[in-house]
């Protein structure tokens, strides 16, 4: 059966659903993220980071966009006065708790992954930080990275994704019973960080989330594990001679 869906470009009315609760979940959890993201990982989410933005190699006269970006901690590593780094993220909120902060060198911007408000062609990096995973279509998004991205640039995407088996029941039993528990005492918000959890179960695992990155066009695909899979980074390359659909010429 065709998806109309995707031959016609609107959103289903599950996925309107699904956007708008993903809305209602990051508005509500705004203020308390980035201690809940301390309690969850235990501080290691800062160290994940770091390594996203080391590998990133921000440089002077760049455009580095850092998408659903939220309250700016990843943009504010790569931040300096000599290249433009921004924030794009849906949720104003988010947003809001990140400028209220007055982080230097750090542009903002509304706008999803599946339309980002960039044009073609004209960012050197994209990274997104546990946002991926958030849109209500990951190839879309994937998409319209390789769209704004210059021929050459990289996109770099730190996720959570599928832990090694020795580690894998002691990390599912944290995610589902500690977690939810932290979101109602810590940010009184335990159906947002249910919905976190199930967002993270269902995400694919390491090697088919690498080809959805090449499906789009994307080529020197790799990824990294972090903390024995808990997490993970993946890179891509736009090629430097592309189409203007995707892939190469």
């Amino acid at each position: 059966m065709t998806d109309l869906s995707q031959t016609f470009g609107y959103q289903t009315v599950d996925e309107i659903e699904r956007e708008q609760r993903i809305r209602r979940v990051f508005a509500a959890v705004a203020r308390r993220y980035d201690l809940m993201n301390d309690l969850m990982s235990m501080g290691i989410h800062r160290l994940w980071k770091r390594r996203l933005v080391r590998m990133a190699v921000p440089r002077a006269g760049q455009v580095i966009v850092d998408l659903a970006g939220g309250t700016g901690d990843v943009a504010a590593l790569m931040a300096d006065a000599d290249r433009l780094v921004l924030v794009c993220d849906p949720s104003v909120p988010m947003m809001a708790v990140g400028q209220q902060r007055g982080l230097a060198h750090v542009g903002w911007l509304g706008g999803t992954g599946e339309r980002l408000p960039l044009a073609d062609a004209s960012v050197d990096t994209l990274t997104v930080a546990f946002g991926i995973r958030n849109v209500t279509r990951v190839e879309d998004a994937l998409a319209e990275a390789w769209r704004v991205l210059r021929p050459g640039g990289r996109f770099l995407c730190l996720e959570f994704s599928t832990p090694h088996a020795l580690v894998r029941p002691f990390y599912n039993l944290f995610s589902f019973v500690v977690i939810p528990r932290l979101g109602a005492w810590v940010a009184r918000a335990p159906e947002a960080y249910q919905y976190l959890i199930e967002s993270i179960r269902r995400f694919p695992d390491q090697g088919a989330f690498a080809g959805l990155i090449q499906r789009v066009g994307f080529t020197d695909v790799t990824y990294q594990n972090l903390s024995l899979g808990i997490a993970c980074i993946h890179v891509g390359r736009k090629p430097m001679q592309a189409s203007r659909e995707g892939g190469t010429a």
